[in-house]
């Protein structure tokens, strides 16, 4: 899988999130609602990093990076969706994109402690 490559879509599409929210649904949400949204742009964007991390230094973890693109589908996706909606449901879907996350690093946390292969140092 070309992590990388991925981790800058999911960047791309975060950067292409955070603009419409602070252009467009500036004046469209409540100041709580944005703050909700922008929490979800901030995590893709987070996510997006590790992507391309997982990516670049070739550390065989493809569970993470399945767990932390999922995890930015679910987790920055549901609270997109809350904001736009209001449907405080959503907020219940919310943790398991987060859980996904934490079980993301510590993938990628046991690949960069067991991998032979170290990216400059």
């Amino acid at each position: 899988m070309n992590w990388t490559g991925i981790g800058a879509l999911v960047a791309l599409l975060g950067v292409g999130t955070g603009a419409f929210g602070a252009h467009t649904l500036k004046a469209r949400l409540s100041a709580e609602m944005l703050q909700v949204f922008e929490v979800g742009v901030r995590y893709q964007m987070y996510h997006a990093f590790a992507l391309m991390v997982l990516g670049l230094t070739g550390w065989k973890a493809p569970a993470a990076g399945w767990c932390f693109l999922t995890g930015t589908v679910v987790f920055s996706g549901s609270l997109y969706v809350l904001s736009m909606t209001g449907i405080r449901v959503l907020g219940a879907v919310t943790p398991v994109g987060g859980v996904l996350f934490l079980i993301g690093w510590a993938l990628l946390a046991r690949a960069a402690f067991t991998s032979t292969r170290r990216p400059n140092g």
